[in-house]
This record gives structure tokens, C-alpha cells and sequence, in this order.
């Protein structure tokens, strides 16, 4: 296991499905850290200083002043920061390589399809000033399709790689949300006792209240 950091990281974030996943990881990992709220409502992922850490401009991004070498270091993008912090600690991201290309899998699936999808599902269902009925069908009917794949996966398991790891903590913040994105989650048993268990889990809820 790799030395953590004695020194609280900074993560600069906000109470969103991807904010809320970086401090998550921390509590699982028992890493002191301080929220640094980016609040997205007033634009202020746009100041100049935030960019300078996050050149996408978007949460969450982190600042761990005992990066590699001892020296701080910078990440933005959620799944690269679950992964760095996985790899710090040797904990939630498997070092044997076969279990990790698992984790990969279902954390890519997550960053660039999961997450996006039910991300355009909630701006066009309820935040979009104009109701547009072909991008509403469009991706309550992607999400549907999404959260079908992951029922799939949940068959005879507990966890998305089998064992709980950040491919879990990347997808729940999203899936606990599923009241909005037009699904029934009473039709996916899987997934609903998934989301129950991982819910359920004492660094979840304080990683979720964090913000």
C-alpha cells in the first residue's frame, strides 16, 4: 500500500452525482480531506483559479498536497481522481491486473455513458426552460437502456466488479437519483438491492452529507 497523506486534500466540488463521488472515496479510504465548495448554481467553476486545477472547468477536481514525490499534485475528471486515490491507498481499485481491467470497464461505462446519459435525462426532464418531447424520449429511453445493462451485470452479484470497489461509488450517485430519470426502479430487483446495500454503507452516507 502506498503512503497516504497525513495532510488533509482539497476537493473542490459541489452536491452533484459526480461531486458527491470523491468524497465518497475519501470517507472509504479514511483520508482527511476539506470540501471546497464550487457552487455551479453561480458560475463559479468558471473563476480563473478553479481553472487552473480543472481546465474543463467542471467538478470535482482535488489538490493533494502529498502527491507522488511528496509533491502536490492536481487532478480533475471524477474517474481519474477515484482512480489516483485508489492507487494511493491500495484500497476499493484491485492491483491484480484482471480484476482491475473489471474496474476500468464498469468506471468507463460510468464516466462515459451512465453518467452523461442520466445527466441530459435530468436536464431535458426537469431543468430545460423548453420541454422538448424528442430529447425527453431520447434519453429517459438511453437511461432505461443503461440501467437494464447494469441489472444485467447485478445478476447473481453484490457488487458491479464483484467485490465493492470504485466502479460501486462512481454509479450509485447517479442511480440514487433515479426518481428522476423516468425509471421504475421497482422492475430492476438487482439494481434496487444494490443501490440499498451501497446506500447503506456508514462512508457513503457521510461522503453524501460532506457537501
Amino acid at each position: 500500500m502506498a503512503a497516504v497523506s497525513a495532510r488533509p486534500i482539497d476537493v473542490h466540488t459541489w452536491s452533484t452525482p459526480n461531486g458527491w463521488k470523491v468524497p465518497i472515496m475519501l470517507e472509504e479510504c479514511g483520508l482527511p480531506y476539506r470540501v471546497m465548495p464550487v457552487n455551479i448554481a453561480k458560475n463559479e467553476q468558471f473563476a480563473a483559479d478553479f481553472l487552473t486545477i480543472s481546465p474543463n472547468n467542471k467538478i470535482p477536481a482535488i489538490v493533494d498536497p502529498d502527491g507522488p514525490g511528496g509533491q502536490p499534485i492536481s487532478i480533475f475528471e471524477s474517474g481519474a481522481i477515484l482512480q489516483y486515490l485508489g492507487r494511493k491507498t491500495g484500497q476499493l481499485y484491485p492491483t491484480d491486473e484482471r480484476a482491475r481491467v473489471v474496474v476500468d470497464e464498469w468506471l468507463f461505462w460510468q464516466v462515459a455513458g451512465f453518467g452523461p446519459m442520466l445527466g441530459q435525462t435530468h436536464h431535458f426532464k426537469i431543468y430545460a426552460s423548453e420541454k422538448v418531447p424528442y430529447a425527453i424520449d431520447r434519453f429517459t429511453t438511453e437511461a432505461r437502456r443503461l440501467y437494464g445493462v447494469l441489472e444485467r451485470r447485478l445478476e447473481g452479484r453484490e457488487y458491479i466488479a464483484d467485490t465493492y470497489s470504485i466502479a460501486d461509488i462512481a454509479t450509485v450517485t447517479w442511480a440514487k437519483l433515479n426518481f428522476k430519470q423516468g425509471v421504475e426502479i421497482a422492475t430492476l430487483p438487482n439494481v434496487a438491492r444494490w443501490l440499498e446495500r451501497v446506500l447503506a454503507r456508514p462512508a457513503v452516507q457521510r461522503g453524501l452529507a460532506a457537501i
